[in-house]
């Protein structure tokens, strides 16, 4: 099996000792990502949109510097620290998959690193480039 840990040079610092992703056999398999400020200031909390919108693009900066992209995404797991938040959670989330949603599961859970509101993981290919 080819493995190799990535961390992105313009993510979030870990809170932890884990990779931003680990591509195995072209998969991206990418870490749970939450509001954190891509310069290391920390989470960015405040407005559950905001810190959706974070972990998100958070997500989109890993995979892209990784060789991938949102479009190329099969799988996340979302974790929502309220489940009340799942229809406002959809329509934020829509904006960045717009064509071809990846498959999803979305759970509630007691509570997210940092007392953040929402994490997501994913998994996703990474194409194969020409020349």
């Amino acid at each position: 099996m080819d493995k190799h840990c990535f961390n992105a040079p313009s993510g979030p610092p870990a809170v932890g000792p884990y990779s931003h992703c680990v591509i195995a056999n072209g998969f991206l398999f990418v870490s749970g990502q939450i509001a954190l400020a891509p310069d290391g200031s920390g989470p960015r909390t405040g407005s559950f949109e905001e810190e959706a919108r974070t972990a998100l693009d958070n997500l989109k900066t890993i995979l892209e510097e990784a060789g991938s992209g949102l479009g190329h995404v099969v799988k996340t797991t979302i974790y929502l620290a309220d489940m009340a938040r799942f229809k406002e959670f959809n329509a934020i989330y829509g904006e960045y998959f717009t064509i071809d949603p990846p498959a999803r599961t979305c759970i509630q859970v007691g509570a997210l690193p940092l007392d953040l509101q929402v994490e997501i993981e994913a998994i996703a290919v990474k194409p194969e480039r020409n020349g």
